[in-house]
């Protein structure tokens, strides 16, 4: 009898922790939805897929010209590059990646972003698997990546764009954002090197190699840093002062569209407007 009533309390502790439990994560639909972000845990929706309208995007007409075209062929269906955005910080390499994609599916595109971040490119082989069962369109976009000195994940990297076993999904390309040309840095000790020293050097940039499309963002002049500012202010209502916006800039030591959106950030609290 005492077995008994023990087993009865130990059934309504675990009836209660059941209760008390979330129910499991219902798998995401990959085919639906505008974009996703994805981890250990799986695919989650990023909703709502917040993007600068691209026409806002300024002093990078190329790249956006250029990136557009090619987001637009993968939509269609057409042969298209897996993409290296590279150069300065904050000059729109992230917002124009997703921009693009928004303005795809504003067009009636059937295609969707898929955010990761680049300590999951071990991970990534299960990941082509998913996306690999849809008839949909992904561009598969990882910002800001970077590898430690001796790390093996640009081999991973360069296989899954190129050859290897674990190579992405033809309905899938890859976007990747850098502020080096060829991602992985090279160090002056490698000219010193006596063993195979441009062995070395050819190992590194094979990597950037394997993006078909490569786009440079380089740091804004004044001109089109005050452009920026011209435009983002005329789409919010804003009154800029030419000096004052400059003094922004001098104050952070640097022009770019990301210095060029804090400023309008700052104009609009300071005159008590919202921006959406």
């Amino acid at each position: 009898m005492a077995d008994e009533g023990k087993n009865r309390v130990l059934m309504r502790i675990a009836d209660a922790l059941e209760r008390l439990a979330p129910p499991p994560a219902q798998p995401v639909d990959l085919g639906a939805g505008d974009a996703f972000f994805w981890d250990d845990a799986g695919a989650k929706v990023i909703e709502p897929f917040d993007s600068i309208d691209i026409d806002l995007l300024t002093g990078i007409d190329t790249q956006k010209a250029r990136l557009l075209d090619n987001s637009s062929r993968h939509a269609s269906g057409h042969a298209a590059h897996d993409v290296l955005l590279w150069g300065s910080r904050g000059m729109g390499k992230s917002a124009l990646s997703k921009s693009v994609v928004r303005a795809l599916q504003i067009q009636g595109q059937d295609i969707a972003l898929v955010e990761t971040a680049s300590d999951q490119l071990a991970k990534l082989p299960a990941l082509f698997d998913l996306l690999a069962r849809e008839k949909r369109r992904f561009i598969l976009f990882i910002d800001d990546i970077g590898f430690a000195e001796g790390s093996s994940e640009p081999r991973m990297l360069r296989s899954m764009l190129e050859g290897g076993a674990s190579q992405r999904p033809g309905n899938v390309r890859l976007y990747v954002t850098s502020n080096r040309r060829h991602i992985v840095p090279r160090q002056m000790s490698e000219q010193d090197d006596p063993i195979n020293p441009r062995d070395a050097v050819d190992d590194q940039l094979a990597l950037s190699d394997r993006f078909g499309l490569r786009l440079g963002f380089h740091a804004a002049s004044q001109d089109d840093y005050l452009a920026i500012i011209t435009r983002y202010a005329a789409a919010h209502g804003l009154i800029f002062e030419r000096e004052d916006a400059l003094l922004w800039a001098k104050k952070r030591g640097s022009r770019s569209g990301r210095v060029a959106w804090q400023y309008i950030v700052e104009l609009a609290g300071r005159t008590g407007k919202p921006l959406a």
